[in-house]
């Protein structure tokens, strides 16, 4: 039975084996070094070889990679089983919960546990306030009155200028933008932006040329 081996990525190839252990809580990581593989290497050297003079090395070089993958398992695990033991080294293991973790960031020293099962105190107290801050954030933007200057009875819709069609205030008499004096239009009501035809509270489209307004 292994332990530590729920959590890699195994980089090895045919020419030696190497893996790489992950933090199950931050997923931090540790790689193992590096093992040759004594058959891959023999098999690239006869590859090499054959590729060179070919018959008998090339045939000896297919012969070695077929051995390589005939023991490969038994090699691989082997592996493994080294890598394992020194990657145990680099992590620490919860004891109520069973997970390995990296010591520096997600390991309760004080508690002897992982911080899932025992957060550091200042550590969830700063989390805890920084929540709870923006809850109450959240809860007295609410509680604040946002629209009390809005006349929610008016149905005048936008004013525009006349002849840059800039929007107006109510009550402007002289537009900001071109410094056309709207004063007039303003107290005849809505009036179109393109034709200037005289609009009701409601309308949407000119009666006159179609224009939206």
């Amino acid at each position: 039975m292994l332990q530590f081996v729920a959590n890699y990525d195994d980089l090895s190839t045919d020419k030696g084996y190497q893996f790489k252990f992950h933090c199950d809580k931050c997923q931090n990581g540790y790689m193992s070094r590096y093992q040759t593989s004594t058959i891959g290497v023999a098999g690239s050297l006869l590859s090499a070889a054959g590729s060179l003079f070919g018959g008998f090395f090339s045939e000896a070089g297919n012969a070695a990679y077929q051995m390589q993958r005939a023991v490969g398992g038994k090699a691989h695990d082997e592996a493994l089983a080294v890598a394992v033991q020194e990657g145990k080294q680099h992590f620490k293991q919860c004891t109520r919960c069973g997970h390995w973790v990296c010591p520096d960031v997600c390991w309760n020293h004080q508690a002897g546990l992982c911080e899932t099962c025992a957060p550091d105190e200042k550590e969830e107290l700063a989390a805890q306030q920084a929540h709870a801050t923006s809850e109450q954030i959240y809860t007295k933007t609410r509680e604040q009155d946002y629209t009390k200057n809005l006349d929610f009875l008016s149905r005048g819709g936008i004013v525009q200028c006349p002849n840059c069609h800039a929007k107006l205030n109510p009550g402007q008499k002289f537009c900001a933008s071109c410094g056309t004096a709207v004063a007039a239009a303003s107290a005849q009501g809505r009036f179109c932006a393109s034709c200037g035809t005289s609009l009701k509270a409601d309308q949407r489209f000119c009666n006159e040329c179609g224009a939206k307004q």
